[in-house]
């Protein structure tokens, strides 16, 4: 890199940030910076999310991407990504969303956990966060990017914070021992008609597992998950874009519903 490194930093997290208050996305930072790696690529991230709480917002959870096979496949990795959670990107259950709030969102439904215990790896298991979790809830995630045109490699969805958008969570909340999480069956709706359809399992085999995977990742940085934060563990289909007037609603079997609706 031509500057310093933290130097660096800034200029792409500024960069990613032009995207958001211009509401027009931006040219890949992998085209701006060829040699950027993951590692970069996280701490871009966090001087993203250090701004974003010095100006007040606050932190209520952390997500997880690209944790189906077909998606890492895709970007050509091995490994899921995870980005954070901020107070102001919660939308509201049965609520509407407002295209002013996004740029090209994409929908995707997923198991969301709340912890009641703090999770610090290295060494966590899918058996930890299970006794961990006070309960989950169904949810929405609305991904989105300030790349142009989604042209994004690892790198770049990293950066912006794994392709962050907002989140919607469901009002009903289960015990994780109440049900088989794996075989849990999703099936989303756009407008009404079927547009796909997932199960549990498609989370890397297991929902928690994808919590265990970013407790453990996480632990690289020093950070650890904390009780009462939100974990949305990884979408279980394809993520559907979203158009102004679009409604979208997941159902989940035990876990019932969540929907949300998109305006100009």
């Amino acid at each position: 890199m031509s500057q310093t490194v933290s130097e660096s930093y800034e200029t792409l997290a500024e960069h990613l940030a032009g995207a958001e208050s211009s509401r027009a996305g931006v040219a890949p930072l992998t085209q701006l910076e060829p040699a950027l790696t993951v590692q970069d690529a996280y701490q871009v991230q966090l001087v993203t999310i250090d701004r974003k709480l010095q100006r007040g917002s606050r932190i209520t959870g952390k997500k997880i991407g690209l944790t189906s096979k077909a998606m890492q496949l895709l970007l050509g990795v091995d490994q899921p990504d995870y980005g954070h959670l901020l107070d102001d990107m919660e939308a509201e259950n049965g609520g509407r969303i407002s295209f002013q709030r996004v740029l090209q969102p994409k929908v995707e439904a997923e198991i969301a956990f709340i912890l009641k215990q703090d999770l610090q790896g290295p060494g966590v298991t899918s058996a930890d966060v299970l006794r961990a979790t006070a309960y989950v809830v169904p949810a929405l995630e609305i991904v989105d990017s300030r790349v142009a045109n989604w042209q994004i490699q690892l790198q770049d969805t990293i950066a912006d914070n794994a392709s962050s958008g907002l989140y919607v969570l469901g009002g009903k909340q289960l015990a994780v021992h109440e049900f088989d999480m794996a075989q849990m069956g999703m099936v989303l709706y756009k407008n009404g008609e079927i547009v796909n359809t997932g199960v549990g399992a498609a989370a890397l085999g297991h929902p928690a597992t994808c919590v265990a995977w970013l407790a453990n990742k996480l632990s690289e940085f020093g950070i650890a998950l904390k009780a009462g934060e939100v974990i949305l563990s990884g979408a279980l289909s394809a993520a559907v874009e979203a158009q102004p007037g679009d409604q979208f609603k997941a159902r989940f079997a035990h876990l019932g519903e969540v929907t949300v609706q998109f305006t100009e």
